[in-house]
């Protein structure tokens, strides 16, 4: 069945190397954490907000190999006191797990986005 496995991070600068860097570190994770086979990715979608704009996460995604999988990037629409320079990502992937026993990766001062999670 198809599953979301949501996941956030934040970088600590605008560089395109920082925001490559972590978006990688934040898609492994959530691919390992969850036994996710590349071949089971179904697509990933991003949103980043508004004072990100050296590159686009998406990008580190395609530097990890997996480049037959829809991305898109988007704007995170900018509201009054959100978290600042923060990546998130919504994967969709073909799964047994049931939604229980998902797990989703929040990293950084992210974390503080869901602290309900276990880490």
């Amino acid at each position: 069945m198809v599953r979301a496995f949501r996941g956030a991070i934040t970088v600590e600068e605008n560089t395109a190397e920082e925001i490559r860097r972590e978006t990688r570190r934040m898609v492994g994770e959530i691919i390992d954490r969850n036994g996710i086979k590349t071949d089971d990715l179904i697509s990933i979608v991003f949103t980043v907000t508004p004072d990100i704009t050296a590159v686009f996460p998406a990008s580190a995604v395609r530097e990890m190999g997996i480049c037959d999988v829809p991305l898109l990037d988007m704007a995170a629409p900018a509201i009054d006191n959100m978290l600042p320079m923060c990546i998130r990502v919504m994967i969709y992937a073909e799964t047994e797990l049931s939604r229980a026993d998902i797990t989703h990766v929040y990293l950084n001062k992210a974390a503080s986005l869901r602290p309900d999670l276990k880490k």
